[in-house]
């Protein structure tokens, strides 16, 4: 019987021992689920990174701790309730049941608490998450934005410079056509004259004939000059009569 009795003191002295693990854990655990979102700051690039895996992995870790503790509590309260039912032979006082209820409740409270303040930290990093994308995809789309618009620019400024090569290429052919048709016609010009002074040295009277004409042309335009002149010169006398 005195070896029951150790045996009970030992597992309610385990049971008291976690509790008081338990309890330090939770109010850490509370602790970091206030000041979780503090820790992430969007508006630095490079930081916020390091600060969200780190809490996440803080998160993590202790959630994980804490979820062995409660194992182990659980583990601790049944002992002590097949304790109390290996003893029921002897009818165990209601001390030893009430001291099982209230290790029970306090399990219960821990394991409610827990889950509580787990779920308000998965919500917080679930929104921290989605304002984090929101962010990112802002900011990539004004990048991408930013990005197109100098695309657009230089591609407007490469077909810019295409035009004008384009518009130089069309003003070198059309001079190199006009330079070809001027030496066309310059040979069709040599050409002729060629035959003019042929046909003149072969037929002397036709040179002479065409200088008579050269010097009548001359001649009737002194004279018509003259006349006109005269009729000006009289109508100006007249005029200021």
């Amino acid at each position: 019987m005195a070896d029951m009795g150790n045996l009970w003191e030992d597992l309610r002295k385990q049971a008291r021992q976690l509790e008081n693990e338990i309890d330090l854990k939770l109010v850490s655990f509370s602790k970091l689920g206030t000041n979780y979102s503090s820790h992430i700051d969007y508006g630095n690039e490079s930081a916020p990174l390091i600060n969200k895996s780190s809490s996440e992995h803080m998160f993590d870790t202790m959630a994980m701790e804490i979820e062995q503790l409660l194992s182990k509590l659980q583990d601790v309260n049944d002992r002590m309730s097949d304790y109390t039912q290996n003893i029921s032979m002897s009818s165990p006082s209601a001390a030893l049941l009430h001291t099982l209820q209230r290790h029970r409740d306090i399990l219960q409270d821990y394991s409610h608490e827990f889950h509580k303040t787990k779920a308000n930290i998965s919500a917080i990093r679930e929104r921290e998450d989605l304002l984090g994308s929101v962010r990112r995809d802002i900011s990539a789309y004004k990048n991408s934005s930013g990005l197109n618009r100098r695309t657009d620019m230089y591609l407007k400024e490469h077909d810019h410079i295409r035009s004008s090569e384009k518009m130089i290429d069309d003003q070198i052919s059309i001079a190199i056509a006009t330079k070809e048709n001027l030496q066309s016609q310059r040979k069709v010009l040599g050409t002729i004259t060629q035959k003019m002074n042929s046909l003149a040295n072969r037929f002397p009277l036709i040179n002479t004939l065409m200088q008579k004409i050269n010097l009548r042309k001359r001649r009737d335009t002194i004279i018509l000059a003259s006349v006109i002149a005269t009729c000006v010169i009289i109508l100006l006398l007249y005029a200021f009569h």
